[in-house]
């Protein structure tokens, strides 16, 4: 049932999906992309020998529209997503969508669905699924011929309970190879992801932190979430690795950083090195940044700046991205598209 505006508690979302009247579809065939849609359908009738299915050709992406205090919508850098998705697409063989073509699809999607991107003083925004997937029916392995390009919203609370720290453990399982899909937007990533997960959560961890997959030495990236450090000479220091996805929230925090004066460092991370470390977080789109509170490994807990309260450079960093998505500070050019 297609959800209601009325019906909808901007303060109490949760991180769910809500059926809203429209999405956006296209699809490629005869070798070429054809023009996209909106669709009242928020279903995909597929072949039982769908590519999608067997093989695992998908791809996707996440991104926010904010609502301003002036009432007006931001979009934080969406031709970044629309990059990443065509990476992660020719990673797998895919044919990409046009990046024009994917910014245009996530503007159309967002002012078909404009009444549903939260009020500015709920702190909630509305979440774009652009995804692409599959489709030939095939029986032998070999890459698609016809893919469907869909993007579908709902509105979000936060992913995360804000700036309060939380516990995290290191798992005994590898997310990707080295040279595997690690830097793609793929849902085997995940997949292979969530038993980790789920025994973290178990045990009352937020989640899992993954080291590499060729020397369990080196610092990934979490489940969901690429990794930060600050260390105790205030320097901001992320992990350098060929099997974690490329997050464009960390690059926007590299950016931050160097405005800052924190001299940013992008390098491979050992995870002896974690006690130099005196701030931590974890940094992504749904989450923005989550405070790590403390890492356990090998049943050796690590606490960094403090379990109750978030260190000050998390905090200052977390407020002026925060700032810039809602458009309550100026942005670095090119960071926001507001749409009109």
């Amino acid at each position: 049932m297609k959800e209601k505006v009325e019906n909808l508690d901007w303060n109490n979302l949760g991180f769910n999906y809500h059926d809203l009247p429209y999405s956006f579809t296209a699809k490629f065939f005869d070798g070429q992309w054809h023009a996209g849609e909106l669709t009242e359908k928020s279903t995909i009738e597929l072949s039982e020998a769908a590519e999608v299915f067997h093989y695992g050709q998908e791809v996707f992406e996440g991104l926010k529209a904010y609502r301003r205090k002036d009432g007006k919508i931001n979009l934080f850098r969406p031709e970044l997503n629309a990059q990443r998705l065509a990476d992660s697409a020719a990673r797998l063989g895919m044919e990409p969508y046009p990046i024009d073509a994917f910014v245009e699809s996530v503007k159309t999607i967002v002012k078909a669905n404009e009444q549903f991107v939260p009020p500015y003083e709920s702190g909630a925004t509305l979440y774009i699924r652009p995804f692409m997937i599959g489709t030939t029916r095939v029986v032998g392995v070999s890459p698609a011929t016809e893919y469907t390009y869909h993007v579908y919203a709902t509105p979000v609370g936060a992913y995360v309970n804000g700036l309060i720290p939380a516990p995290y453990t290191v798992s005994e399982y590898d997310r990707a190879a080295h040279a595997g899909t690690g830097r793609a937007k793929t849902s085997g990533n995940y997949a292979s992801s969530l038993i980790a997960s789920a025994q973290a959560h178990q045990d009352g961890y937020a989640d899992c932190l993954f080291l590499d997959p060729r020397e369990h030495k080196y610092i990934d990236e979490f489940g969901g979430a690429n990794f930060f450090g600050i260390t105790k000479e205030g320097q901001f220091v992320t992990p350098k690795s060929a099997s974690i996805l490329p997050s464009i929230t960390k690059r926007s925090l590299l950016e931050l950083a160097e405005r800052q004066g924190l001299n940013p460092v992008e390098r491979p991370i050992e995870f002896s090195e974690i006690d130099q470390f005196a701030e931590a977080g974890a940094m992504g789109t749904a989450a923005v940044i989550s405070p790590v509170g403390s890492i356990t490994a090998n049943g050796h807990k690590h606490v960094f700046y403090d379990e109750k309260e978030a260190g000050p450079i998390t905090t200052k960093l977390y407020n002026e991205l925060i700032d810039i998505q809602y458009g309550d500070r100026p942005a670095p050019a090119g960071w926001i598209q507001t749409l009109e």
